[in-house]
C-alpha cells in the first residue's frame, strides 16, 4: 500500500483527462438512422454515440439503451427514425486540459457516469468514465511505495524540461563565440549547454510531465533559476583571473552568472570592454533566457487558469494557450531586440552591432549588463529615448504586448496596472528631477532605470543625495508590471493594500473571501520582506565594505529587487561568501520573495 494514500489520490486526481479516457468514441451525424446506428454499435462494440450536427459539433449523445427504449417497434419506426429523435440533450461536456477531480465534479453535479472529452476546437476526442477514475484511484492507493513520489517526479519532470529548454537557447551565444573564434569562450559555453541538455535527460527519465499545486510549482521555479546560474557560472570560470584561490573564483562566477539569470545586472566588470565580445553577448544573453524563461516557468508551473489564478500577479489579463504563449513570446521579443539594435546601431556614431544586440537583450530583459563601460557615453538624445523606450516594454506586461498583436484594447484590469505603472513613474520622474539636480534627460533615464529593473547607469550613483537614493530605492522596490521581465514587488500588489487594511477590520474581513485574505497576506509579506532583507543586507554590506550605510542600504536594494542599480559596493574584493549569499538574495527577489514562503508555509498558498 502507498505510505500516504490520501497524497496518491490528491496526486492522481490532478491529472488530466486526456491521459485515461477512451479514445474509441463513435460519432455519428444527427441524421444517421437509429437502425444503422444499432449495426455500427455492434460492429464497433461499443455502448455510446456521440451525435454531431451539420457543423460537425457535438449536441447529443444516445446509448445501446435509447435506441432499445425509444424506438420499440423497430419494424415499423427505424427506417424514418434518426438519432436527432432519440439523442439526450444538451451535450455534457467536458475539455481535454480539465482534470480527473473536475470531471468527478461535473458527473456527480449532472448525475452522469461518463463525459465527451473536447479538444479546443470542440471536437470530440474521447470519453472519460466514471469507472475509469474509480480504477485510477485505486491503482493509485494500492501502489507499493517508490523510489520518487508522485509529486516528486512531477517536479523534476518539469524541470528537466525547463533545463532542456535553455540548454537549446544558449547554443546561440556558443555558435557565436565560435564563429568569432573565442575558443575559450565557446568551450565553456558548449558545457553549459551540455550540463544543461544532460541534466534535463536524466531529470525527464525519473520525472514526468505533469500539473504541479503551488508548493511543488515554487520548488520548481527555484531549482530552475538555482541550476541555471550554477549551471551559468561555467564561462565565467574560463575568464576569471587563475590566481584568485577556487572559492573567490566560485563566488566571483555564480554571483555574475545570478545576476545575469536573475536579471539582476550588478556587475563585478568595471570594463567589460576588455573581455571578449562573445562573452560580452554571452553575459547579456543570459539576461534573456533568465528574463523570458521566467515567464516560461511562470506559465508552466502553473498552468492551468484555476492554478494561475492564485498567482495572478505574474499574469495579468486573459490566459493563453501553452503553444500560443510560448511561440507569441518568442517571436515578441525577438523582433524588440531586433528592432531596438538596428537603431542603436544606425542612429549612434562608430557603433558595433553585436554590442548593440548585446545593449538591446539587456535593456528589454531588464537586466542591466553593458557591453563595454563607455557605451552610454556620449549617447545622442535618441538613443537615450530608444533605450528608455525599451527599458519600459520589457517592464509592461506580457498581455500588454499581446494585445497589440491581436489588435484587440487592453482587459480593464491590465489597462488599470498599466496606468497606474505610469503614473507613478511620471510623478517620481518630476520629483527625481527636482531633487537630484541632474539634468532632466538623466533623471528621467535613471528614473526609467530604477523603475523598470533595468539597472542601466553611466557611472556609481553612491554621489546622489538622500533624497534621490530614496526615490530610486522605492521605484527598485515597487518595480514593474507582473507578468513581465521585471523584478521588484510589482505595481498589482499595490491594488492589495486596501484588502491589507480590511484584514484589521472584524467587520470589513468578514466580507473577504478566503482567497482575497491570501492575498492580501501575501501583499504584507512581500512588502515587508523586501526593504527588511535590504536594511539587514545593508548593515553586513557597510561592516565589510566600510561604505556609508546609505549607499550600502542602496547597493541591497539593487540586488534584492533585480534592479541592478548600484552605488559601487561590490567589487571584486567583496569576500566570497558574501557574493554567494547575495547571488541566492538575487534569486530570491526574482521569486518576488513569495515562491520561497509557499515552499515552507505551504498554507498560504
Amino acid at each position: 500500500m502507498s505510505t500516504n494514500p490520501e497524497r496518491a489520490v490528491s496526486y492522481v486526481l490532478s491529472k488530466y483527462v486526456s491521459e485515461y479516457m477512451d479514445k474509441d468514441v463513435l460519432v455519428l451525424s444527427q441524421s444517421t438512422q437509429t437502425r444503422e446506428a444499432a449495426r455500427m454499435l455492434r460492429h464497433y462494440e461499443t455502448d455510446d454515440i456521440v451525435v454531431t450536427n451539420e457543423n460537425k459539433l457535438p449536441v447529443g449523445i444516445v446509448t445501446d439503451e435509447d435506441i432499445l427504449n425509444k424506438v420499440s417497434d423497430a419494424t415499423v419506426y427505424a427506417e424514418a427514425t434518426t438519432l436527432k429523435d432519440v439523442m439526450s440533450t444538451p451535450l455534457i461536456t467536458i475539455n481535454e486540459k480539465a482534470t480527473l477531480q473536475d470531471a468527478l465534479h461535473k458527473m456527480r453535479d449532472n448525475q452522469i457516469r461518463k463525459l465527451p472529452v473536447i479538444s479546443k476546437k470542440n471536437q470530440v476526442i474521447g470519453m472519460i468514465f466514471q469507472t475509469s477514475i474509480a480504477n485510477v484511484i485505486r491503482d493509485a492507493t494500492a501502489t507499493a511505495p517508490r523510489l520518487l513520489s508522485p509529486p516528486v517526479k512531477a517536479v523534476l519532470g518539469n524541470l528537466g524540461f525547463v533545463l532542456q529548454f535553455a540548454g537549446v537557447l544558449l547554443l546561440v551565444p556558443a555558435i557565436i563565440a565560435t564563429i568569432l573564434e573565442d575558443t575559450t569562450i565557446a568551450t565553456g559555453i558548449y558545457l553549459t549547454t551540455v550540463l544543461l541538455l544532460v541534466t534535463g535527460f536524466f531529470l525527464n527519465s525519473y520525472g514526468e510531465k505533469s500539473s504541479l499545486n503551488l508548493q511543488q510549482a515554487s520548488i520548481l521555479v527555484f531549482s530552475s533559476l538555482f541550476l541555471l546560474s550554477l549551471f551559468g557560472t561555467v564561462p565565467y570560470l574560463y575568464v576569471f583571473p587563475s590566481e584568485e584561490t577556487n572559492v573567490e573564483v566560485f563566488g566571483n562566477a555564480f554571483f555574475s552568472s545570478a545576476a545575469g539569470f536573475t536579471t539582476g545586472g550588478i556587475s563585478l566588470f568595471d570594463e567589460p570592454e576588455n573581455l571578449k565580445q562573445s562573452f560580452t553577448f554571452y553575459r547579456s544573453y543570459t539576461q534573456l533566457v533568465g528574463g523570458m524563461s521566467f515567464i516560461y516557468l511562470v506559465i508552466t508551473a502553473f498552468y492551468p487558469e484555476s492554478k494561475l489564478q492564485s498567482m495572478r500577479g505574474f499574469i495579468s489579463g486573459r490566459t493563453l494557450h501553452m503553444k500560443e504563449l510560448f511561440l507569441t513570446i518568442t517571436v515578441i521579443f525577438a523582433v524588440y531586440i531586433a528592432i531596438i539594435a538596428i537603431l542603436l546601431y544606425f542612429i549612434g556614431a562608430d557603433e558595433d552591432l553585436l554590442d548593440d544586440f548585446s545593449l538591446a537583450m539587456s535593456t528589454i530583459a531588464t537586466g542591466g549588463f553593458l557591453p563595454t563601460s563607455t557605451i552610454l557615453d556620449g549617447l545622442v538624445w535618441q538613443e537615450h529615448v530608444i533605450l528608455m523606450g525599451a527599458m519600459i516594454l520589457g517592464a509592461l506586461p506580457f498581455t500588454f504586448h499581446y494585445a497589440f498583436v491581436r489588435k484587440k484594447f487592453l482587459a480593464p484590469k491590465l489597462g488599470k496596472e498599466v496606468l497606474a505603472y505610469f503614473a507613478i513613474l511620471g510623478s517620481a520622474t518630476i520629483l527625481f528631477i527636482v531633487i537630484s539636480g541632474l539634468d532632466p534627460l538623466e533623471s528621467a533615464f535613471y528614473s526609467i532605470s530604477a523603475s523598470t529593473t533595468a539597472g542601466l547607469q553611466q557611472e556609481s550613483l553612491a554621489g546622489l543625495n538622500g533624497g534621490a537614493h530614496t526615490i530610486l530605492i522605492i521605484l527598485m522596490f515597487i518595480g514593474g508590471c507582473g507578468f513581465s521581465t521585471a523584478g521588484g514587488l510589482k505595481i498589482f500588489r499595490l491594488f492589495h493594500l486596501k484588502d491589507c487594511i480590511s484584514l484589521f477590520s472584524k467587520v470589513k474581513r468578514v466580507n473577504l473571501s478566503n482567497q482575497t485574505k491570501k492575498e492580501a497576506i501575501s501583499a504584507l509579506i512581500i512588502v515587508a520582506l523586501f526593504p527588511t532583507i535590504s536594511a539587514i543586507t545593508g548593515l553586513h554590506l557597510a561592516a565589510i565594505e566600510d561604505v556609508p550605510y546609505q549607499d550600502a542600504f542602496f547597493e541591497a536594494a539593487g540586488v534584492i529587487t533585480t534592479g541592478g542599480l548600484s552605488a559601487g559596493v561590490i567589487d571584486f574584493d567583496t569576500d566570497p561568501a558574501t557574493k554567494i549569499v547575495l547571488g541566492f538574495l538575487m534569486i530570491f527577489g526574482r521569486l518576488e520573495i513569495i515562491a520561497i514562503i509557499y515552499i515552507f508555509v505551504p498554507k498560504l498558498s
